[in-house]
């Protein structure tokens, strides 16, 4: 089942206070970036985000995006400002983006 547009509106009304997020659609799914990281996605119309240790502190519940994927958070925060701060705590413990040829 691909993710509604309107839960995708939804999740970045959520993340109005994050710096420079984008978005990529691919196969239905949308996701999600901060300053170029990849940090979460939003699958069959659940915002998930990667598990990180700052990820892991404020998110309990585990989910898989996909079959083989590898697991993920479940996003159950609904106000911005709280959001916006998980977001930087998670920004150093991505990897930088791979730059394209």
């Amino acid at each position: 089942m691909a993710s509604s547009a309107e839960y995708l509106g939804y999740v970045l009304d959520l993340l109005a206070d994050v710096p420079e997020v984008t978005t990529r659609k691919m196969m239905g799914e949308y996701l999600l970036y901060a300053s170029g990281k990849l940090f979460g996605g939003i699958y069959d119309d659940r915002f998930l985000v990667k598990d990180t240790a700052a990820s892991r502190a404020a998110l309990p519940m585990r989910e898989v995006p996909y079959d083989g994927a590898q697991e993920m958070l479940l996003v159950d925060i609904e106000d911005r400002e709280s959001m916006a701060e998980l977001v930087d705590a998670m920004l150093p413990e991505l990897p930088e983006p791979k730059r394209r040829r």
